[in-house]
């Protein structure tokens, strides 16, 4: 249960309690026109299209409500349409630019301050309005819209891939981002993993989207609305359970625990990295197209269409991200999901931990492999491009008993991320003698084109038996630590070994920034209790996220007195990594723990202009 004040935040996790599932990604298949070189004009031609004329979707009897994805698409056209979006601190407000690309030519335009509030995507981009048979207009409203949500070509002739990233970031503490539809691209204007559902009844609408005046008055987009025909459908859990849908067998994993083996790979957030298991496993690859939806139907229940938005790793207090037990912000989930979700959080909420998935949901990169051998010769530090490693203020932060592992005990959990500001990725890897249970650690050194030219011995890796781990750890990567008013030390975490991972875009507007980072997936990133040698990596303009959920990670606070104190989230804690600047590894978040034991409150104040939780 949660209660807001105006000061801040009160929250109280007694134990997981959330659905967990992924958004599947889908392309448009529809045809444009490519245009005529003679007219081409340096600024990107923007149009709102539907895929389709008509679809149906799906109300559930035990959770009813209709998620709007009406497969409308913006396309762009002479260009691809760029924005990037920064603050210069928590200080101050999100600001959004137009990148305008010319050939070897590259201009910018500010656009108007306010318009964005986050980095999720421009608010009320869309305009839907819906009407019943009879011509009553029954739903009127307005959805953000991500530009890298769920795309695809409109021509053959349009570049194979896109440049751009496959998800908005919803990180509280993002610093920038790149948002982008690829010239000759379409990207879903369905606002998926921020959507809330409708109450529409069984029958058939008729739904009217439209891009609001201000976008098109601000990016030239033509007055063209859409109109899809909507077949609204009711089903039933237990009806179709009843019929041998099997549906429960077919519950695609959850992003989470998606996330969690992205945890241990992308962090989606490492849930403590341990707190990967999601109990829910929802559909985990939007990177697999349908996949999951696919293998729903396969027993017997047609799926409804998953969210389409490229997969986001969100966080609101009880959605952390990262290595954790927590799932970040769900999409359009049918309750046979739902249920299937709460069913397996049950049984195995004590059991939380990593599992196979994806950090966004968007895609499953793959690990990096590390050298054929262990680095030889003199060890050497060159003056060449380091990473720079940072803390994000601790957030996610809620009271927790510990899920009753030890009753009567009070615990402050919370989510942490480490990234790196770059300019160069920090590459670590780890090599095992025979025999040996640790693995010695060594981060490499490149030079501008990409050749290792020099390495340095950086600690050591063990591997974690724990069930929901099984996946070596590289050792004093960060440490966390609770402090008093004073900002001495009062508690500090048992936490200190890490799977590193790319599960959140911090920042990709950073000097070389690597807007498709490999070692996204956890559970490939940190290897297996045979190998002989393992790679992380942390890329440019990434970072990993830790949930700190169980025993022994968060912080115990049962014989601590109320009062204010500060998570303190710290970055290689002994300088064992090299980098360019040691000065700002340390990051505080103020917290104001209250209650009686067995029943304690946290409030969190807003951090500078960040009011999350």
């Amino acid at each position: 249960m949660m209660t807001r004040s105006p000061q801040g935040r009160t929250s109280r996790l007694t134990r997981p309690s959330i659905a967990v599932a992924a958004a599947v990604a889908v392309t448009a298949g529809v045809v444009a026109a490519a245009p005529d070189a003679k007219t081409a004009e340096p600024s990107p031609k923007l149009s709102l299209i539907a895929a389709t004329t008509s679809v149906t979707l799906d109300s559930w009897k035990e959770d009813p409500g209709v998620y709007l994805d009406l497969g409308t698409y913006l396309t762009s056209e002479n260009g691809a349409f760029e924005l990037k979006v920064t603050r210069k601190s928590y200080k101050d407000p999100v600001l959004a630019t137009q990148v305008l690309r010319n050939g070897k030519k590259t201009t910018t335009k500010a656009l108007p301050a306010g318009l964005v509030k986050d980095f999720s995507g421009l608010p009320d981009f869309a305009q839907i309005s819906v009407t019943d048979a009879a011509g009553k207009t029954v739903l009127k409203q307005t959805e953000a819209f991500c530009p890298n949500n769920a795309s695809g070509r409109v021509r053959p002739d349009a570049p194979a891939n896109s440049k751009y990233p496959q998800s908005c970031p919803v990180n509280p503490f993002t610093l920038g981002s790149v948002w982008g539809v690829e010239n000759g691209w379409a990207s879903n204007t369905y606002a998926g993993y921020y959507a809330k559902p409708v109450q529409l009844a069984a029958g058939t609408y008729t739904a009217k989207i439209s891009v609001t005046k201000k976008y098109r008055d601000l990016f030239g987009i033509a007055n063209k609305p859409q109109t899809v025909k909507v077949t609204v459908r009711e089903r039933s859990w237990e009806e179709e359970e009843g019929s041998g849908s099997a549906a429960r067998s077919a519950a695609p994993r959850s992003s989470q625990s998606a996330k969690s083996a992205a945890g241990h790979q992308g962090h989606q957030g490492h849930g403590g990295h341990e707190g990967h298991q999601q109990a829910a496993d929802a559909p985990a690859a939007a990177h697999s197209g349908n996949a999951a939806a696919s293998a729903h139907a396969a027993h017997g229940a047609p799926a409804r269409p998953e969210a389409p938005a490229a997969r986001t790793t969100g966080a609101t207090p009880t959605f952390n991200v990262g290595h954790g037990p927590y799932p970040p912000a769900p999409p359009a989930l049918p309750w046979a999901l739902k249920k299937e979700s709460l069913q397996r959080q049950a049984f195995s909420a004590a059991k939380v931990g990593d599992r196979p998935g994806q950090t966004d949901g968007s895609r499953q990169a793959p690990a990096a492999e590390p050298n054929a051998k262990r680095p030889t010769g003199r060890a050497t530090v060159p003056d060449v491009p380091k990473p720079d490693l940072r803390s994000l203020p601790a957030y996610g932060i809620t009271v927790s008993d510990g899920y009753e592992d030890v009753p009567g005990k009070d615990y402050l959990a919370f989510s942490a991320n480490v990234w790196n500001a770059g300019p160069a990725k920090l590459v670590v890897d780890g090599f095992r003698s025979p025999g040996k249970e640790l693995m010695d650690a060594y981060q490499y050194f490149y030079d501008a084109k990409g050749k290792q030219v020099g390495y340095t011995p950086t600690g050591t890796m063990e591997w974690d038996p724990r069930p929901g781990h099984e996946h070596w750890h590289f050792t004093d990567f960060a440490s966390y630590r609770l402090l008093k008013a004073d900002k001495k030390e009062s508690v500090r975490s048992g936490k200190e070994a890490f799977c590193l991972a790319n599960t959140d875009a911090v920042d990709y507007t950073v000097k070389n920034a690597n807007w498709h980072p490999d070692n996204t997936d956890l559970s490939t990133a940190c290897g297996q209790e045979n190998s002989i040698s393992v790679r992380e990596v942390l890329d440019v303009g990434s970072g990993d996220t830790y949930t700190q959920d169980l025993p022994g990670q968060s912080f115990d606070i049962t014989g601590l007195p109320n009062g204010t104190y500060y998570i303190q989230v710290l970055a290689n804690p002994e300088n064992r990594l090299k980098e360019t600047n040691y000065k700002n590894n340390s990051a505080l978040r103020k917290v104001v723990l209250g209650g009686k034991k067995g029943a304690r409150t946290v409030t969190v104040p807003a951090h500078d202009l960040v009011n999350a939780n």
